[in-house]
């Protein structure tokens, strides 16, 4: 289990966060164990998300120019899930297999209105976690791995995902930012392995 963080920093990595701590709010610290119990137990890299979810829901700033990165396709597939996809740049690495520690940097919206709710951009620390094992939303696992009518990304592509709210976060949205039932948006760019 993660130290818990100090004012204004991710718990699970460290790193600081660009946020604004307003003195009326409740120490980021509170809030990470309120995110512990809600959830139970979690993998380290959806707790990030989770946790980096739950001050963004008013301190973390994220900056027009991360929002605006990406490029938007208009081409997307759709699986047997739900889940659609569009490559706006296939990699030429290797693909990641079930259970891989890798890296990837993501900016994640709200399909309804394209609010920005989280971005690794802006931390400038892309996410880390092991693909194909529930640290991080079945969407996510699904869109980087693979499946039997999605192809696996390569190492150095950059695939925009969307994602039904049965492989986000359903009926219980999460960190007071992300609402129940919500789509979710995510540009992801794979960068490798750990």
């Amino acid at each position: 289990m993660s130290s818990l963080p100090s004012r204004g920093s991710l718990c699970t990595t460290g790193t600081p966060l660009k946020v604004q701590v307003r003195p009326a709010r409740p120490c980021v610290c509170t809030r990470a164990r309120q995110i512990r119990a809600a959830q139970g137990p979690v993998g380290e890299a959806r707790r990030a998300v989770l946790f980096a979810l739950a001050i963004g829901s008013g301190a973390l700033q994220v900056s027009a120019a991360a929002a605006a990165a990406s490029t938007s396709c208009t081409d997307f597939k759709t699986s047997a899930s739900g889940l659609q996809w569009c490559d706006i740049q296939e990699g030429s690495g290797k693909s990641p297999t079930k259970g891989a520690s890798i890296k990837a940097h993501y900016t994640g919206r709200l399909a309804s209105n394209g609010a920005v709710f989280d971005s690794s951009y802006e931390r400038r620390r892309p996410l880390t976690f092991k693909v194909g094992i529930r640290q991080v939303i079945a969407g996510w696992d699904q869109g980087i791995i693979g499946s039997d009518d999605i192809p696996p990304m390569k190492e150095g592509g950059k695939r925009q995902l969307i994602i039904p709210p049965e492989l986000g976060y359903g009926q219980r949205g999460a960190g007071g930012v992300i609402p129940p039932n919500a789509t979710l948006k995510f540009d992801v760019e794979l960068l490798g392995k750990k």
